[in-house]
């Protein structure tokens, strides 16, 4: 059975959102957007790094570059030549709740990237020699990404914050845990998560909902893969490794500049209150006019980068503050981020400062989704991990809505929390535990 809702009425023909849900709960999400002459097409799979069993540590990010490899039509070297030869890009990125596999092309090109996007997402051919090649290519961006500690150092924090467990284990998954994989395990992997139930394409730019939809089913009716219970697969609520952990992980090595995240849990993304925290959060490290940024780079001096941030999932989040600052600054760059927190839940901010915080959180909704990229990423993302639609306007208003009484109970809880520290730099065995204690 076919069911086909409007989320949103849009205004003038444009910005309407509606979601039509196929046999086998594949559901397809589109925004119109009739002055542009691009379509951007996401394949949104409800499976990511956090859902992996230890055997299958990595298979995730693993699975997503396979699946550019080959299917029975098409080679690797279709696959993108396809997109590529009409003007347009196709990538994939893998994240702990789900995966996403998206393409933008010229309006005219809808029907080549739904093709090429369904073909990639229902019938990759996992072969042995693939596994194989893709291995090499995988150990490589794992070496990449350990040659930059600013980045490292977010991950360092996961860990210590959740602990051994699926949601604070590396996307990437380990040098042993790759090596460890084999043809069959990621090939089990794929045939049980990549189901329509858990499937959501979500296409935004030029282009009529009709349209989309017939071409999405008859692309998944070409692969056999429309079929199964017809029930989309709920948002999920829960998930492994929720519970955290207050502690210092401290990697040692010989760089030139100190990294360092101080944080603790946020708000799960469905919490009402990450309105404010979010206003609390850019107020605090969000930008330039940011009270970390003000006091520890242009007062003091102390640092190039630094900043605070938030992220959400199903049921737990994260706040952090990240610096990076030459090794002899850190005690001095600990202190004045504990001070700024503990000064936030003291006296809460000034009505300057919400006010910017505010205007920063509404400048960059709305900015950000001034193509169709981001979009498609919107809504495709919404109809996988949320029960609603909130329109711009509506997100907006929550927004302006948020007063300093909330503020103040949301830093009052999320600020006077269990504190975690990760830290990159020289420092052999240096003791830290009086930053978080």
């Amino acid at each position: 059975m076919t069911t086909t809702t409007t989320l949103h009425p849009g205004r003038d023909g444009a910005g309407v959102v509606q979601r039509t849900v196929l046999p086998g709960g594949l559901r397809v999400v589109t925004e119109t957007m009739p002055t542009v002459r691009s379509v951007a097409v996401g394949m949104w799979v409800g499976i990511g790094s956090r859902d992996e069993a230890p055997e299958h540590m990595g298979a995730t990010h693993f699975l997503e570059h396979l699946l550019f490899k080959g299917t029975p039509t098409r080679d690797a070297m279709e696959i993108s030549a396809s997109i590529e030869g009409i003007g347009g890009e196709i990538n994939a990125f893998t994240a702990k709740e789900y995966t996403c596999y998206y393409a933008r092309v010229l309006d005219e090109d809808l029907k080549v990237a739904v093709d090429v996007l369904a073909d990639v997402v229902t019938s990759s051919l996992v072969t042995d020699d693939d596994v194989e090649s893709e291995r090499g290519v995988i150990l490589e961006e794992i070496a990449m990404h350990d040659d930059d500690p600013s980045d490292v150092v977010h991950e360092q924090f996961a860990a210590a914050l959740y602990g051994d467990s699926p949601i604070g284990r590396p996307i990437l998954g380990t040098v042993e845990s790759i090596n460890a994989l084999g043809r069959e395990r990621i090939a089990e992997y794929y045939r049980r998560y990549y189901e329509p139930r858990r499937t959501v394409v979500s296409v935004a730019g030029n282009i009529r909902h009709e349209e989309v939809v017939e071409l999405v089913a008859r692309a998944y009716e070409r692969a056999g893969a429309l079929g199964g219970p017809d029930e989309s697969e709920l948002p999920r609520t829960s998930g492994p490794g929720a519970e955290t952990h207050s502690r210092v992980r401290v990697l040692d090595r010989p760089t030139e500049q100190a990294n360092l995240v101080l944080g603790t849990t946020g708000m799960a993304r469905t919490d009402d209150r990450r309105f404010a925290l979010s206003v609390l959060n850019a107020a605090l490290g969000g930008g330039m006019s940011s009270r970390l940024f003000q006091e520890i780079r242009e007062k003091r001096g102390l640092a190039y980068s630094a900043y605070s941030y938030t992220s959400a999932y199903a049921d737990t989040g994260q706040f952090g503050i990240y610096v990076g600052c030459l090794p002899s600054k850190i005690d001095d760059v600990l202190k004045i981020c504990r001070d700024e927190v503990a000064r936030v839940v003291s006296e809460g901010l000034s009505a300057d400062e919400i006010t910017r915080g505010k205007g920063q959180m509404r400048g960059g909704l709305v900015l950000g989704l001034e193509d169709t990229g981001s979009r498609m990423s919107r809504i495709g993302k919404n109809e996988l991990v949320y029960d609603e639609l909130l329109s711009v306007d509506d997100v907006l208003a929550r927004i302006e809505a948020v007063t300093p009484g909330e503020i103040a109970e949301v830093a009052a809880d999320v600020l006077n929390r269990p504190l975690t520290l990760a830290v990159i730099g020289p420092y052999g065995d240096k003791d830290f535990s009086d930053a978080i204690s």
